[in-house]
């Protein structure tokens, strides 16, 4: 069975604190502050692996990378953590925990699931002119979690569409060296299945996409669940009975590509070539009138009308010729991270806090003598520092009065003394 889907928990690394350390030798007085920085957490990364077929070994996973190392005395650095990397197969989409789109066709193409956090900056990087003893230092932050959904479209140039029963599976293998299941009942083909057809210069990938039925683009029958795998083919393969056990040739084409329009992804603007097949239960006089009834009702909307025989061979060689033909050979692949792109700006020296949206912040107050404060960048900074320690508050408050919350409190009635909420912390601010 083929797993084109699967959902993930994934959880990069926290950031590793930074130490608070004060240099230590024999006759060197005063030696300052040296606590090292923290490592930055490691990331959770997909790689496009081309052993790889489907995902159904990732299936309801957690994947959850190291943290970074502490920093230690004498300016030491903590280490990195380990980044955790998935292998998946080509044709995999996947959307980040940040929003992020992910779409990787490439062997060794690289993204990011979760990014880790960042270490925190040691007590040597507040030492100032009037701070020369700085007792506190920044924690790191944690890294970027939750579920993913993992996603498979095949890669393929062409698609074998129609309904069930129409001799797709038959047409692949007598096409391709492909070994799809062939059987006189419907649905025998419960998965997608690609072949390739050789021609002199260039090869061409089929995929054999299960029967689609009226009203598989809301959820009936089997074709909706591989509808996706269409989306990243150049061109449509048609495949219509001729002497169809129930409905009219016509009517089934047309049931077909109504379910191709209401799939929403543009699918029914995709080239077509229009293939007749099981033409061995006609005689040669009445194939040719179908052909020539068939190119009257499409006119110029299909690339061509070709009548063919999966059992006897006949108009083989020639659809062979005509997909090698019509299959465009330079298709825009996706736009997806090349090898090596992990952009995940780890190594930043300095961090400046710039909260987003209009202003950054708001101050609001949530009762009498109780104010909160909102914004993202003010609570990065509540967690990066530890609110037992009072010179890493004073160090806040001095942060908060540049970014202008102390004024915008002043201005919502805040007297010393009141408490302030920010995030999950509550405490008083004199």
């Amino acid at each position: 069975m083929l797993y084109d889907r699967a959902k993930i928990y994934v959880e990069g690394g926290a950031g590793g604190d930074g130490a608070i350390s004060f240099r230590r030798e024999a006759h060197v007085p005063r030696g300052g502050p040296d606590g090292g920085d923290g490592g930055h957490g490691g990331g959770v990364i997909l790689r496009c692996d081309s052993s790889r077929r489907d995902l159904g070994a990732l299936r309801s996973k957690h994947f959850r990378a190291e943290r970074g190392h502490r920093g230690g005395g004498s300016n030491k650095q903590g280490a990195r953590g380990e980044d955790v990397v998935i292998p998946v197969p080509p044709g995999t989409q996947a959307v980040s925990v940040d929003g992020a789109v992910i779409d990787l066709v490439e062997p060794d193409q690289t993204a990011v699931l979760a990014k880790g956090g960042r270490g925190g900056h040691g007590n040597k990087r507040f030492s100032t002119s009037v701070r020369q003893a700085p007792r506190f230092a920044e924690q790191g932050t944690s890294g970027e979690s939750g579920w993913v959904e993992l996603r498979l479209k095949l890669l393929a140039d062409a698609g074998l569409i129609g309904l069930p029963n129409a001799g797709k599976s038959s047409l692949l293998s007598r096409l391709t060296r492909a070994d799809p299941k062939v059987a006189d009942y419907p649905f025998t083909t419960l998965e997608p299945v690609l072949g390739t057809i050789e021609g002199d210069d260039r090869q061409v990938i089929l995929a054999d996409v299960p029967g689609l039925i009226e009203g598989a683009a809301d959820g009936a029958g089997l074709g909706h669940e591989f509808l996706a795998h269409v989306e990243r083919c150049a061109m449509l393969i048609h495949v219509v009975e001729l002497a169809p056990s129930s409905g009219e040739p016509l009517e089934n084409y047309r049931a077909v590509r109504e379910e191709l329009t209401a799939h929403g992804t543009g699918l029914e603007d995709l080239p077509e070539l229009l293939v007749l097949s099981k033409s061995d239960l006609w005689s040669a006089a009445d194939t040719e009138d179908q052909v020539r009834d068939w190119q009257s009702a499409m006119g110029d909307s299909v690339l061509g009308i070709l009548a063919v025989s999966a059992a006897t061979g006949f108009g083989l060689e020639r659809l062979t010729e005509t997909i090698l033909r019509e299959v465009p050979e330079h298709v825009a692949a996706p736009v997806a991270p090349g090898p090596g792109q992990i952009d995940v700006e780890y190594e930043a020296e300095h961090l400046t806090y710039r909260p987003k949206g209009e202003g950054g912040y708001s101050v609001e107050a949530e009762g009498e003598g109780v104010f909160r404060i909102h914004g993202s960048g003010v609570e990065v900074l509540f967690d990066r520092f530890d609110l037992n320690n009072e010179e890493a508050l004073g160090y806040l408050e001095t942060r908060l009065t540049e970014m202008g919350v102390m004024a915008e409190l002043k201005r919502a009635g805040f007297e010393s003394g009141n408490d302030i909420r920010v995030g999950e912390y509550e405490f008083e601010l004199y």
